[in-house]
């Protein structure tokens, strides 16, 4: 399959984003009472009901649709939302990115926030009164056999205020019970409409807090040393093992694990012993794991937990291989 250029690729993104605008607008005004009333239940969430299949707007080519927070759109600080990832994955696969990601999103709000008011989710799919859930799942709808792979970063801000094991612990088990909500909504949405041959593939996150070794003081101090260790026994022990587990229930989908994945000279990620370390500009000497995140994130320099372009492009690479290698 060839990608489409560039330009072409934003001219045909603006057609096909007006269509499917008038369709979800037509759908939500011609709702009986309310502009909800037409929204059928799956597994308990709402989906806009399908159109004529002679009516849904032809894809040029497949469809790849993003779902989460500020990961799901790039959000670089100074910048806002940027091609992120899901640029990488478009671009590398050659499929037509939708994305309705929304920065701050937690696992509870993109089940039942209406809309997205964060400014640097501008560029996102737009949707109004209803869910991020629900206007994904409408737009499954409206294109059915179309879809081959859906992208979800979700849960980081459910734990993002934590600075303890047992906080991270306690926001588990709602985390996990929303995002296999989610995935039983998205994987009926996609039967309903055909789509055999998608794909939906979950991430994680890199443990940014391993950055607190230089930021916000260098030397650190022996309360953030010992939260940056913490950080890892959160992502290995609570994290990820919910995260894998609600991905891994459901037929279809795959979970890759950005925290653990080897970078440079890392052997796995946030695994790669402390004692390991390499001179790391301009800090000096760190662990390899430290200097990983200050190559993939602001949090070295800022304090900001998401990435850098070569971050994104990162996490897009392994989103690449598990789609090609399933």
């Amino acid at each position: 399959m060839v990608a489409l250029a560039p330009t072409d690729r934003d001219d045909q993104g603006m057609i096909m984003r007006r269509r499917w605008t008038e369709y979800l607008r037509t759908a939500l005004v011609s709702a009986p009472g309310t502009a909800l009333a037409a929204l059928i239940g799956i597994t308990g969430i709402g989906l806009l009901s399908a159109p004529d299949p002679a009516a849904a707007a032809p894809a040029t080519h497949p469809y790849y649709l993003s779902l989460g927070d500020s990961y799901a759109i790039g959000y670089q600080p100074g910048k806002g939302g940027t091609a992120g990832f899901t640029g990488y994955v478009a671009d590398h696969l050659g499929l037509h990115q939708e994305n309705f990601g929304c920065g701050g999103a937690t696992t509870t709000s993109l089940l039942q926030s209406p809309g997205c008011v964060d400014p640097a989710s501008q560029d996102a799919v737009p949707y109004t009164g209803i869910t991020q859930e629900q206007a994904a799942l409408a737009f499954i709808a409206a294109h059915p056999e179309s879809v081959r792979l859906i992208t979800v970063s979700i849960g980081g801000n459910d734990f993002d205020s934590c600075s303890s094991a047992p906080c991270v612990e306690a926001a588990m088990p709602a985390m996990g019970a929303n995002l296999k909500s989610l995935l039983g909504s998205l994987t009926a949405a996609l039967a309903k409409a055909s789509d055999t041959h998608a794909t939906i593939i979950g991430i994680t996150y890199p443990d940014v807090d391993l950055g607190l070794y230089v930021y916000p003081t260098h030397p650190a101090s022996a309360a953030d040393v010992a939260l940056a260790k913490t950080s890892i026994l959160a992502f290995d022990a609570l994290i990820n093992p919910t995260l894998r587990s609600a991905y891994q229930s459901v037929a279809g989908a795959h979970f890759v694990d950005v925290t653990s994945a080897p970078y440079g000279e890392a052997v796995h990620g946030d695994d790669t012993p402390l004692t390991r370390t390499e001179v790391v500009a301009p800090y000096g000497r760190l662990p390899v794991a430290v200097g990983e995140i200050c190559q993939l994130t602001y949090f070295c320099t800022q304090g900001n937990i998401h990435a850098h372009t070569s971050g994104y492009d990162f996490i897009g690479s392994l989103v690449v291989a598990q789609y090609r290698g399933h």
